[in-house]
């Protein structure tokens, strides 16, 4: 592993990621040149078993071309990514055939929209028992049945829901429903891409209370995608930041939210709303937008739009470093600034 990682916790690795690409060649006209769309590019982390890891950033940073490559969903370019749960180790990039249908009840995705993800045809039971029937995962109907009730009674369903279709629950209720789908083959890895998003911030902390549950109970391991700082702050205990397909900083979450190291993250944390009502400071502006991943700035990414940005970010592309215990920042001046000063944080 490199040096970038060399300080994580003791927690035993889930999923080590080096130098992960996800690149998309587009066609050109007959006129125009070829542009390869850098989704994800030279990606490190480790997650650990049992743990709930953040993954944070505008929309067009690459976080769920990241989630779906982990779960071979999407094509690894480039770099590696490894699955190791006890006396099974896979690397994700080569899978394919019975190694990948393993993989596929052991990594599961939990979709954002709990309305377009469930067959409107299909009854509650079904939709949960789909994977059992097409993995394979149980030997009659009847044992089918009863891991279905067991994982209904944990994302608080009961039988009577198990006969309805889709169209006669809440958006809670239809994202337990996907919750209960995506966990029923007793999967170690679990992607939830931003699972509460399009929920009622009534509904958000039952549904977040519930992922917590399993990942206490269960020791389920989750990559929990959101642009939602606040929800992460309340769920995660590490977290990593995004940034036109790479990332600029990652540790665990007190330490990024009380003391981020690169302005990028605290210009995220600048935009969280305050509870103070009488708070008159306001977040830090970002000018522009992010730039197109087919054609990325020089240099640090983020020098079209740091207020901190110097002659060294235009020209010299800044790697993610430790900076001190478990924390890591891709910034040439991390030690020099303090953006949480400097921001008004």
């Amino acid at each position: 592993m490199s040096e970038a990682h060399s300080g994580t916790s003791q927690k035993a690795t889930l999923i080590s990621v080096r130098d992960l690409a996800v690149h998309f060649p587009l066609r050109g006209s007959w006129f125009a040149e070829k542009h390869v769309l850098k989704a994800v590019d030279g990606v490190t982390l480790e997650l650990k078993r049992g743990s709930f890891f953040g993954l944070v950033g505008e929309s067009g940073s690459g976080k769920t071309t990241l989630g779906r490559a982990l779960l071979k969903a999407a094509p690894i370019s480039g770099g590696s990514a490894e699955f190791a749960d006890g006396e099974v180790t896979y690397d994700i990039a080569e899978l394919k055939g019975r190694e990948l249908q393993d993989y596929r009840r052991r990594a599961q995705l939990i979709f954002q929209d709990p309305y377009a993800s469930l067959s409107p045809r299909m009854t509650v039971r079904d939709i949960i028992a789909e994977p059992l029937e097409v993995m394979k995962l149980t030997s009659s109907r009847d044992e089918t049945n009863e891991r279905v009730r067991e994982i209904a009674a944990k994302c608080r369903l009961n039988l009577e829901h198990l006969r309805r279709f889709p169209h006669a629950f809440s958006g809670g209720q239809r994202q337990r429903i996907a919750i209960a789908r995506a966990l029923v083959s007793n999967p170690g890895f679990v992607v939830a891409d931003e699972a509460v998003a399009a929920l009622d911030v009534s509904i958000q902390a039952d549904v977040l209370n519930l992922l917590k549950g399993f990942q206490r109970d269960l020791g389920i391991s989750f990559l929990f995608i959101s642009h939602d700082l606040s929800v992460v702050a309340h769920i995660c205990d590490h977290v990593a930041v995004m940034y036109l397909g790479r990332l600029v900083e990652t540790a665990p979450t007190r330490k990024l939210f009380s003391k981020p190291r690169h302005p990028y993250t605290s210009a995220l944390l600048s935009a969280i709303p305050s509870l103070d009502p009488d708070d008159r400071t306001g977040g830090q502006k970002l000018e522009g937008e992010i730039p197109s991943p087919t054609n990325p700035p020089p240099g640090c990414t983020f020098h079209t739009r740091c207020p901190f940005a110097r002659d060294r970010c235009r020209t010299e592309e800044p790697h993610l470093r430790q900076l001190d215990d478990e924390h890591f920042g891709a910034c040439h001046f991390a030690e020099e600034f303090d953006f949480t000063r400097e921001h008004g944080g």
